[in-house]
Parts: structure tokens; sequence; C-alpha cells
């Protein structure tokens, strides 16, 4: 099985839904579903289970519901590694862990700060999924946060004014070059996109970034945005 391949895990509640995302996503290269379910609890088992390298999660499910499944899955420790080998045929879940990328109908600015809030790693609206979804899924399971050109702003409304000055104080921890790594980081650009404004590999981007999340006791690049938002990194334009 070749090391790049993306291991995909379905949750949304309509297997209609389910049977076409399986299409569109099998049809692309480096891309495989090998797991489907059609409630929250059945998502969060099966993604202990197969450990995926991407959830694509719907949020109006019976029982739990998406939010909550989401939190359950990131709350996995990602960044530990298998305490087992895997069996002979068994594909190793990547080093980053399992990431969980919102499918669903509801609207940005009611939902985004929540998903983000539960860990989740980006969203989708389903009306431009045939578009989106696949290059948000390759997004994410790099270890980047997928955000709609809009969502820095609407991240910002809803974090403007909560930190307080004991909350602003990690950032005396930082460094002028880890500070603007969080500043682009939070506003959803790669580590290859960061290098190129910042005249430095993607791999130092990488080196910036670890270091960032070591100092502030973070471990999901999405905690990242969260704390850039609420230490007021990010501008309004």
């Amino acid at each position: 099985m070749p090391s790049d391949l993306i291991r995909i895990l379905l949750v949304d509640d309509h297997a209609v839904l389910r049977a076409g995302l399986r299409a569109l996503l099998e049809a692309e290269e480096g891309l495989e579903v090998i797991g489907e379910a059609g409630t929250g609890e059945e998502g969060v088992a099966m993604a202990e289970r197969l450990k995926p390298d991407v959830v694509v999660m719907d949020l109006s499910m019976p029982g739990i519901g998406g939010l909550e499944a989401t939190r359950r899955i990131a709350a996995m420790s990602p960044s530990q590694a298998p305490e087992a080998t895997p069996r002979e045929g068994d594909a190793a879940p990547r080093a980053l862990g399992t990431r969980v990328l919102v499918l669903t109908m509801h609207g940005e600015e009611e939902h985004l700060l929540p998903v983000l809030e539960a860990g989740g790693s980006g969203y989708v609206n389903k009306r431009g999924a045939d578009e989106e979804l696949i290059e948000a899924i390759r997004t994410v399971a790099r270890g980047d946060v997928f955000l709609y050109p809009n969502a820095a702003k609407l991240l910002l409304q809803g974090f403007r004014g909560k930190a307080s000055r004991e909350e602003r104080e990690p950032l005396e921890k930082l460094t002028e070059r880890e500070l603007e790594v969080l500043g682009y980081t939070a506003e959803g650009y790669s580590s290859a996109e960061i290098g190129k404004k910042l005249f430095i590999s993607p791999k130092t981007v990488d080196t910036y970034r670890s270091r960032i999340m070591e100092k502030l006791g973070l471990h999901h690049r999405s905690e990242l945005v969260r704390f850039a938002l609420q230490q007021g990194l990010l501008k309004a334009e």
C-alpha cells in the first residue's frame, strides 16, 4: 500500500450521500475510503479501530452528533505513536494522527468556531463538496487547517475581546519569527506557502511550528489557529 495513500472514514447518517462521496473520493488517485458510519458514536468507534488519516464528518446526526464526535476523535492522543507494530497487511496510521474535516450544510458563521474549538481541522460546505472536498482532505491530511478565504474574519469576530492579560502572557515565550509563523498558520497558509513568504524552507517552517506548539503546550495545528485568534494576531481586512 503506498505510503502517501490517504485513508478516509465517512461519517454521515445519509447512506445515499455516503455512497456518492465514496464514488467521488475513490475516483481520485491517492484517496481510499476505508469505512462508513451512520452515527457519531459509530464514527468514534470506527475512528479508534481503523485509525484513518481523515474523518469526513457531518454535524447533524442521531445520537451524540458530529460536534461531540469530532471532540472525542480529536482527543484520541494523535501525537502518540501506536503501542504495537501493525500486523502484516495493516496500514499504519500517519504520525499526524486522525484529522476531522466537517462537511455540512450549516453556515460558517454559526458553526466554524465550534468546529475548531472541538478540535476539527477544517470545514467544507456540502454545496461545494464536489469542488472543494478533495482539496480540503489533502490539506488536513498533511497537517494544515482548511479554511475558506473569509474564515479568518469570521473567527476574529468570534474571538475578539476574549483574551485576558493572563491569557496573553504565553506570547512572551515566542520569538518574532515564531509569531510570524503562528500568524500565517492561523490564516490557513501551508508550510510551503509560509516558507515562500518568509524566505525559508517548508521544513524550517515545520520546525518553527513544532517549537511553538511545544512552548505553548499545544498538540493540534487547529489549536494554533485558535490560540492566534485569541491573542489578536489576525487583523480584519
